[in-house]
C-alpha cells in the first residue's frame, strides 16, 4: 500500500521533524498613534489580548527628544519607550504627526527596530504622514478599513 504525503507526514516516524513549541510572540511591541482619531483606533486595539504591546500616542513629539503618552495616562521619553523593542506600529489618520512620524522612524531605523505604518483613512489626509513614514517603514500600510491595523497587528505577532 502506498501512502499519501499526507498520511507519511503524520506518520509516528516523521513525528520526530515537527516543532512542538508556540513560535513566541514578540518580545516588546509599540504601538504609538500620531492623532486624535489614531488614538481612538489604538485604544480599540489595546483592548484585545496582545503579548507584551504598549500603545502610546505621540502628541507633541517634534524630534528625538519627545515625550509618548500612554494610553492609560502614564509618560516617558521616546527614547526610553523603544529602548529593548522589537517592532513598532505606527499609526496615522491625518498629517498632524508628521514630525513625530519622523522622530519615531529615524530612532527605529538607527536601532534596526522594525517598523510599520497604518494610515487609516479614505482619502489624501495622511500625505504627509506617508511621506514621513516612507523611508522607515518595512510595511507601509493605506487602508480606510480598521481591522487591517488588528490584522498587521496578529501577522506580527504583537
Amino acid at each position: 500500500m502506498i501512502l499519501s504525503e499526507s498520511a507519511r507526514a503524520a506518520s509516528a516516524s516523521e513525528s520526530r521533524f515537527r516543532i512542538d513549541v508556540p513560535i513566541a510572540p514578540a518580545r516588546a511591541a509599540r504601538v504609538i498613534a500620531l492623532d486624535d482619531r489614531a488614538v481612538a483606533v489604538a485604544r480599540r486595539l489595546a483592548e484585545r489580548p496582545w503579548a507584551h504591546a504598549r500603545f502610546y500616542t505621540a502628541a507633541g513629539i517634534r524630534d528625538t527628544d519627545g515625550l509618548l503618552h500612554g494610553l492609560n495616562g502614564g509618560i516617558t521619553p521616546l527614547e526610553e519607550a523603544l529602548t529593548s523593542t522589537d517592532v513598532v506600529v505606527v499609526l496615522a489618520t491625518e498629517d498632524g504627526g508628521r514630525a513625530a512620524a519622523a522622530a519615531i522612524g529615524r530612532i527605529c531605523w538607527q536601532r534596526s527596530i522594525t517598523t510599520a505604518g497604518v494610515v487609516l483613512g479614505d482619502g489624501f489626509e495622511a500625505d504627509d504622514a506617508v511621506a514621513a513614514l516612507r523611508p522607515y517603514a518595512r510595511v507601509l500600510l493605506l487602508t480606510a478599513d480598521e481591522s487591517d491595523a488588528f490584522e498587521l497587528l496578529t501577522a506580527l505577532r504583537v
